[in-house]
């Protein structure tokens, strides 16, 4: 496998590129930086890591400026 994009949401948010038998993600979007450099074992488990972090975000409630 050579590097492949990783997009939520229709937008691309990072690749993942082989690593030593894994993947690695490099995120190219800051809100998914949190997942920068980790590894993976395959590209659906990237979007599964992608859609937890985004859902947990959502929960936060914003405050007003």
């Amino acid at each position: 496998m050579s590097k492949q994009v990783i997009q939520y949401a229709g937008s691309p948010v990072g690749i993942v590129v082989p690593n030593n038998g894994e993947l690695k993600f490099i995120a190219v979007k800051y809100e998914v930086y949190d997942l920068d450099e980790q590894r993976f074992t395959s590209a659906l488990e990237v979007l599964r890591a992608i859609h937890a972090l985004m859902a947990s975000r959502e929960t936060i409630p914003r405050q007003a400026a």
